[in-house]
């Protein structure tokens, strides 16, 4: 398929003159242009740096301090109390210049010291109120005078129009919890799940490790808090991440829906050719910064580390440890179709490919005829396998050759695309099926058609239905989700399609096709690859997935029972987790920690006393007015942890942190071996939307991602993450292990359901809530 005189810069040949040389004016005009274009790209950043160093001041207002000295000096005052005299009596060229020139550079030098001066004394200054967190722990729309003076000194100190990177320097850092603070939490939050006899051994161990090693442990840890960005999120990404040994499919990536209702568009290419486009035009805005930094209440940033590895990123797997590999703004994309690679430049004549170019390219691939080579087709399966195998078959049969030149080209590319046979989506008698079948199949796919090292993949299916699966390593899922609510509201709502489907615009057919690229695959490899494709096909038939859609309410009826959403939620999967084990668990809730520098995420342990005591008050036929008391109490609590787990006050991290500088210093403690070994058998996050003001959702609420899961954490367990969906719809994407014989997806959706209905009805006696079957929306086409 690749045409060798467009994909090469230059052709040789040895004759008895000599080697003759021809040059390919094409490629060379390529290579000028793709110059160009990276020397473009390095002044923004170039830009864009001085932008972010001199936050929250701008470039500008260095001319306005240097025009204010120098006016106060020509008009015969001395602002710089002698200092500007000190500076031209020690100017090192003096004795050239004359005495005017001396005063204007001493004063343009002074200006430039009392402007960095005054950008410092700026950012501590922001950086100290930044660190000024008790405005969370307050009512909710009761806000304090303390509260609001801070809000308005941190708008003052903002600056105008940051970058996404502007707050990244005046962002504090994480703190250090004390060690009585983080062992006390524990144990109030192990109480409900452990009788008097192993409460009572806990406490001894954790009385014994505060007491002793867990002092010297501290006091190394406070050492690298005083050094490093952040204490935890390095060690996190390597030792969570990057050394385990363990399949990345279900295990460890995650997925991304799409809309559930509307089909943009049934053709596969030009569904293609739009979310491709949208993408890559994130990608540029991101290169600019021009994304908006998020943040809370409309003052309060949150840090944007974890956007710099979102493309151009791919995770290197190695005998120990995995690394991550970034590279600056690639022009290329590879792209997987009934087990061939394709290597698709996106960039052409300096250009970004048009979408309706872009659905050429990709029309291309599909129509191609030409088979796999051998061990190509189920190569992928690598990447879904044990990290150590693959690593060392990477080294033995990719380190060189053609096989190296290949990989290069998948591992260095922007993201990684599939094309898909199968069709996907809300299809048939039975929707509720065939949605499960969707999700399992973005979990893990079919083990081999994916780069599962990525930062993440996206998978075309031929119905023009579409969907993500990200690596988590690099960063976490709502940073990835931002990208994906962005890309697909460009698409719908500002790239469109024709009136027969297809991307908008024409296309230049002389374009370059797309490179199909070469493998030599030896039969040790290949038995490499059945194997490894074996132990992910197993993961892969275990998990079981379930996606509840649940429209009965939403969070607007909860909100006017002045109750967080997220804390109905969170109750509402602990009491079906009661119901359907009669036991209570360890849970683990994601909370981002994204208000101090480079911080990622932090662990709620929802399943509180308080939670275990209104659940049994309820179960127990308790009076409805003491039920709700305790509902109550049991959602203040859960805030609460909230609260204390964004601002660095969690349990969980840091003692992870804690384990690993006694694993650097060769010492067991037997309470931190315990504390580490205890299973999540309840793992939940929820993905808040993001993008709010991308999708009309009065209009069209059939344009609505419907979230994405991961798989159980636990083999016993359940994995449930879950979205809220404008005003009337959560959505819960539940996961589980088939060889438990005690775990049920669709059960716990069930039970769930039931939580949700109970909870309502209990705080509004008033209000029914029948158990309605799901609504369907039409599977429409919309052309916009």
């Amino acid at each position: 398929m690749a045409e060798a005189h467009q994909a090469v810069g230059f052709q040789f040949s040895v004759t008895q003159e000599g080697v003759d040389v021809r040059l390919s004016h094409q490629a060379l005009t390529e290579i000028y242009l793709s110059g160009v274009r990276s020397w473009r790209k390095r002044l923004v950043r170039l830009k864009n740096s001085v932008k972010t160093g001199v936050y929250p001041a701008s470039p500008s207002s260095w001319l306005f301090v240097v025009v204010a000295i120098l006016a106060t000096v020509y008009t015969r005052s001395d602002p710089s109390m002698g200092l500007i005299a000190k500076i031209q009596e020690n100017l090192p060229i003096r004795q050239s210049m004359s005495t005017q020139c001396q005063v204007l550079v001493s004063a343009v030098l002074f200006s430039t010291m009392l402007w960095l001066l005054l950008i410092f004394t700026m950012r501590m200054v922001l950086k100290q109120l930044l660190s000024y967190h008790r405005w969370m722990f307050e009512p909710h729309g009761k806000m304090s005078t303390t509260t609001k003076v801070w809000v308005a000194l941190v708008r003052i100190f903002s600056g105008r129009k940051p970058l996404l990177y502007s707050y990244q320097g005046v962002l504090p850092n994480l703190p250090v919890p004390a060690i009585k603070d983080t062992v006390k939490r524990y144990l109030e939050s192990v109480r409900p799940l452990l009788d008097d006899t192993q409460y009572e051994r806990v406490s001894k161990l954790a009385a014994e490790f505060e007491s002793s090693l867990g002092n010297r442990l501290q006091w190394f840890l406070k050492l690298k808090a005083l050094w490093a960005s952040n204490y935890v999120s390095d060690w996190w990404e390597e030792y969570v991440y990057l050394r385990g040994r363990s399949p990345l499919v279900v295990n460890s990536n995650y997925y991304i829906m799409d809309f559930l209702y509307v089909t943009p568009t049934p053709i596969q290419a030009a569904r293609a050719g739009n979310t491709i486009y949208a993408l890559l035009l994130y990608r540029n805005r991101l290169n600019k910064e021009e994304i908006k930094p998020w943040l809370l209440r409309s003052a309060v940033p949150c840090c944007s580390y974890q956007f710099e590895r979102m493309f151009d990123t791919c995770r290197i797997p190695g005998t120990l440890t995995d690394t991550l590999q970034h590279v600056q703004d690639s022009e290329h994309l590879a792209v997987y179709h009934k087990g061939r690679y394709f290597c698709l430049r996106v960039y052409h004549a300096g250009r970004l490919l048009a979408p309706r170019e872009i659905e050429l390219q990709i029309q291309r691939i599909l129509d191609e005829p030409s088979a796999p080579s051998s061990g190509e087709a189920e190569l992928g399966a690598l990447t879904a396998g044990d990290r150590t195998a693959w690593a060392k078959a990477r080294a033995k049969h990719f380190s060189s050759g053609v096989n190296r030149s290949s990989l290069d080209c998948i591992e260095k590319a922007a993201f990684f695309v599939t094309l898909e046979e199968d069709e996907h989506g809300m299809l048939g008698d039975d929707p509720e099926a065939s949605v499960d079948r969707y999700a399992k199949a973005l979990l893990h796919g079919k083990c081999y058609n994916w780069w599962f090292d990525k930062s993440f993949s996206v998978v075309f299916y031929k119905n023009g239905k579409t969907g993500l699966n990200g690596e988590h390593s690099w960063a976490d899922a709502p940073v990835l989700s931002h990208l994906w609510e962005w890309a697909m509201a460009t698409e719908c709502f500002q790239l469109g399609y024709n009136a027969e489907g297809h991307c908008k615009g024409e296309a230049d057919s002389s374009i370059p096709e797309p490179q199909k690229l070469n493998w030599e695959i030896p039969a040790e490899c290949e038995e490499q690859i059945s194997q490894s494709l074996a132990a992910a096909q197993a993961l892969a038939d275990d998990v079981d997935v379930h996606v509840l859609i649940f429209r009965d309410f939403g969070k607007d009826k909860v909100k006017r029972c002045r109750i967080s959403p997220d804390a109905f939620l969170q109750i509402a999967l602990q009491l079906a987790y009661y119901r359907d084990r009669r036991r209570f668990c360890l849970s683990y809730e994601s909370s981002m920690t994204r208000l101090f520098r480079e911080g990622r995420t932090e662990t709620v342990r929802s399943c509180t006393n308080e939670t275990c005591a209104f659940i049994e008050a309820l179960e127990g036929g308790e009076p409805a007015e003491v039920c709700r008391r305790l509902f109550r109490m049991a959602s203040e609590k859960h805030q609460c942890l909230c609260r204390m787990a964004s601002t660095g006050a969690g349990v969980d991290r840091h003692l992870f942190c804690l384990y690993v500088v006694s694993r650097y210093l060769g010492v067991e403690s037997p309470f931190l071996k315990e504390v580490l070994s205890e299973p999540w058998r309840l793992s939940s996050s929820q993905t808040p939307y993001q993008n709010m003001e991308m999708f009309d959702m009065v209009n069209h609420p059939e344009y609505l991602c419907y979230g994405g899961g991961f798989g159980p954490v636990a083999d016993d367990g359940y994995g449930v993450c879950y979205l809220v969906l404008s005003g009337n719809v959560f959505t819960f994407h539940i996961s589980c292990k088939n060889s438990c014989p005690d775990t049920d997806a669709r059960k716990f959706g069930a039970q769930i359901r039931k939580a949700l209905q109970d909870l309502l009805q209990l705080l509004s006696p008033s209000q029914k809530t029948p158990s309605k079957t799901e609504e369907r929306l039409p599977e429409v086409k919309k052309d916009l």
